[in-house]
């Protein structure tokens, strides 16, 4: 069977993706130490070289030479993965601020900046502006140039579809059209996720979910929404749906879509009404609507009755939501992320001790490290991704005429 030019030049891309990813952060390496990592030939090896030093990915270094100024035989040829050829910026978007991050090619955040954001409310133009302004403020703290720029990766939460189209229902999202007002504007290529799907990606790249390739990753600040790996792959579904947690309202104990944060200050409040003499009444220096999730997380801390019965009873809802994931999709790990994190792993152990009631699969469960930065550090992860398998159409700065190339 001959092989067609268009399955040619797919089979290349692939290789290229795999070569890049075994070169990043790998420091110099050879032909020879390529092939060991990619199980391609020598002359796959070097042709990609060659290609991708011309496309200005790869710098080939001088060969070394043996004592005396000579070596027996050709000397290896050395190339290094060329970090800030380019860069990616990774954007969050949320209900209250936007978080920014830009990166270099190995993945090494240069800024990271968060403004406010009130999405809901302001007219498109200013969401337009501000995030234009996060953009270039961003960048400007990473010194480097919008036209170095590969790929932008925004998360919203909202479904999104694997072609980066948001879920038809979410009517918010179609109205601010997010990857046309960032893509307008400096003509970078712009991808659009859901942040849970995003979170995910970042847990399982730099988070305790490193290896783990059956994971849900579970947002649970204000509202609760979940990301899925599946044998290592980040599931969908038809419309960009799957792991969205609307079931919730029909799962007895949990009623809704809330996540801890909420339910610890309404729960906080109703403990505080309960027992006037609580640690809670000084945090929140008497009045219960100032009572905020941290407080409630601190008084339990310091031993606090009250706040600790909020604890278990937030411990006993949580339980019955991993156990319903748990029991549709099996993982070995769900990390509970986002701005609550840090207090949630006060939750873990009566999570674990109630879990065996609602599912006959309990997963481990961990608490975040990566704070609530986590969806825009999936964001730069996800557009490293896009970059990576499409390095032979996308091309650093540093060869701006890349058009003319042949």
């Amino acid at each position: 069977m001959v092989e067609t030019a268009p399955s040619t030049q797919i089979v290349r891309r692939v290789n290229a993706s795999a070569m890049l990813k075994a070169m990043r952060g790998a420091g110099i390496v050879t032909g020879t130490d390529l092939m060991a990592a990619t199980g391609l030939s020598r002359a796959t090896v070097i042709s990609i070289c060659d290609e991708l030093v011309r496309l200005g990915w790869l710098q080939e270094l001088e060969n070394q030479r043996g004592a005396g100024g000579y070596v027996k035989g050709r000397p290896a040829r050395r190339f290094r993965f060329d970090d800030r050829a380019a860069s990616v910026l990774g954007i969050d978007i949320g209900a209250n601020k936007v978080t920014a991050i830009v990166a270099d090619m190995a993945g090494t955040a240069l800024s990271q900046i968060t403004m406010p954001f009130r999405a809901y409310i302001v007219p498109a133009a200013e969401r337009a502006d501000a995030l234009e302004q996060i953009a270039a403020e961003a960048l400007e703290q990473a010194s480097v140039s919008a036209d170095s720029v590969l790929a932008v990766s925004v998360g919203v939460a909202a479904p999104v579809s694997r072609d980066g189209e948001v879920l038809t229902a979410q009517e918010f999202w179609r109205s601010f059209d997010v990857r046309g007002i960032v893509s307008e504007r400096h003509g970078w290529h712009v991808l659009l996720e859901n942040d849970a799907n995003l979170a995910t990606l970042a847990e399982r790249w730099q988070g305790t979910a490193r290896g783990v390739d059956n994971l849900v990753v579970m947002l649970a600040g204000d509202r609760l929404g979940s990301g899925v790996l599946e044998s290592g792959r980040l599931l969908h579904g038809q419309l960009g749906g799957f792991g969205e947690l609307g079931y919730l309202e029909n799962v007895d104990g949990v009623g809704d879509t809330r996540g801890i944060a909420h339910y610890a200050a309404v729960w906080g409040q109703e403990a505080l009404a309960a027992h006037p003499r609580s640690r809670l009444r000084t945090l929140c220096d008497g009045d219960p609507s100032a009572l905020t999730p941290e407080m409630v997380f601190a008084a339990a801390a310091d031993g606090d009755k009250a706040a600790k019965e909020v604890l278990e009873r937030l411990a006993h809802r949580m339980a019955r939501v991993v156990g319903s994931l748990s029991t549709l999709v099996n993982p070995e790990l769900v990390v509970l992320a986002g701005a609550v994190a840090a207090s949630a792993a006060a939750l873990i152990p009566a999570i674990d001790k109630h879990l065996p009631q609602f599912t006959h699969t309990p997963p481990r469960i961990e608490a975040s490290a990566l704070g609530d930065g986590i969806v825009s550090i999936g964001a730069v992860r996800h557009a490293l991704d896009y970059v990576e398998e499409n390095a032979l159409d996308v091309y650093p700065a540093s060869l701006p005429k890349q058009e003319d190339a042949s």
